[in-house]
């Protein structure tokens, strides 16, 4: 079995890829990425998947000669393509990402994970037994916020570092990897300390400081569309990570502003057609929040149903035992009980999807 190796160059909207002869020796694709640094200044970065590696060369490619690339021994082509998320898309690596964690596998022919706990940690009572409890139900990774980005200055903040120990301690007695959010650059080192997968916000897609220094933190990163983004700069902002060699990245559905001006129902319109289409642009894998995306308990069910279908990866929902009690976004949260539900009927629509793959 031989592998096609394909390097590319990047810069702007502007991708080169070099397709490598199925023969090419590693003598070969050496030489070819010393020639591009020595030549043109250009960054490498490697990406090995089972038939494929990917040498992505970053930097400016105006003076790239591309005949002379072609001469290469090894090269079979080199060629300019249009694409402003180069280092993500599909067309350079057609093998899904698949990223583990603690052994939970996210991606490719994988089932669906189930990401679930509370929106905010209230206490260390709280964040254990919610922890228990969707353990129970069959969740995989748990959640919960320690810093939160909350719109009014009045509204529960979190506990901080604190909630991030309690987090911690809870995932580690019931088995589960955690996730929390990271707000801003000066948290990021901190609840990289305590979880094992980073968060970028919705309000925070557009940071790239802070996306590129979470990344750096060489944790798999979990980053949700901003509510007013494309799929275009979803996959643009997520690309800055992979850029600081970070490919552990996790898309995730959240829902986009309802257009119109009646009344909303929803609190946002969760954009499903999303799903198969990052999924087509992309090798990176993508899970539905639908708890934010609707704002409302009553429609998690039919919409994680419905996110299954369409083929996410997983699901990210926000459970509390008593949601109406919740210090944040207790209309959007659902009992333990009902997320077993969920996860039971969305393992059974996954093995549907498999037969017909």
């Amino acid at each position: 079995m031989w592998l096609r190796i394909i390097l590319f160059v990047c810069s702007g909207a502007l991708a080169m890829a070099i397709v490598m002869k199925p023969g090419a020796s590693e003598e070969d694709i050496e030489r070819v990425i010393k020639f591009v640094k020595e030549r043109y200044g250009l960054r490498v970065d490697v990406s090995r998947g089972e038939f494929q590696t990917i040498l992505g060369l970053i930097g400016d490619e105006d003076k790239v000669d591309f005949d002379r690339l072609s001469l290469l021994p090894g090269v079979e082509k080199a060629y300019r393509i249009t694409s402003p998320y180069r280092l993500v898309a599909r067309s350079f690596f057609p093998e899904d990402r698949v990223i583990e964690v603690k052994g939970v596998k996210i991606g490719g022919k994988n089932r669906p994970v189930f990401i679930a706990g509370p929106c905010a940690i209230e206490s260390r009572e709280q964040i254990f037994r919610i922890a228990k409890e969707v353990s129970e139900a069959g969740a995989d990774i748990l959640r919960g916020g320690a810093f939160k980005p909350r719109t009014s200055v009045h509204s529960f903040q979190g506990l901080g570092e604190e909630g991030l120990e309690f987090l911690a301690k809870a995932g580690e007695e019931y088995g589960m990897p955690t996730i929390s959010e990271v707000r801003s650059e000066k948290h990021v080192e901190i609840v990289a300390k305590y979880v094992d997968i980073l968060q970028i916000g919705a309000r925070n897609m557009y940071n790239q400081d802070l996306i590129e220094e979470a990344a750096k933190q060489k944790k798999p990163l979990l980053i949700k569309r901003n509510f007013g983004a494309s799929i275009e700069e979803f996959l643009s902002f997520s690309e800055r990570a992979v850029a600081q060699g970070n490919k552990d990245i996790i898309l995730c559905e959240r829902g986009i502003i309802p257009i119109g001006r009646g009344r909303q129902f929803t609190r946002y319109s969760l954009d499903l057609s999303a799903v198969p289409v990052i999924k087509k642009e992309t090798y990176l894998p993508i899970v539905v929040d639908p708890s934010h995306g609707t704002g409302r308990r009553d429609l998690i069910y039919p919409m994680s149903k419905a996110a299954i279908a369409a083929g996410a990866h997983g699901l990210m929902i926000e459970v509390h035992y008593n949601p109406n009690e919740a210090l944040s976004d207790g209309p959007q949260m659902i009992l333990p009980s009902d997320l077993k539900k969920i996860i039971d009927v969305c393992k059974k629509i996954y093995l549907l999807n498999s037969m017909e793959d």
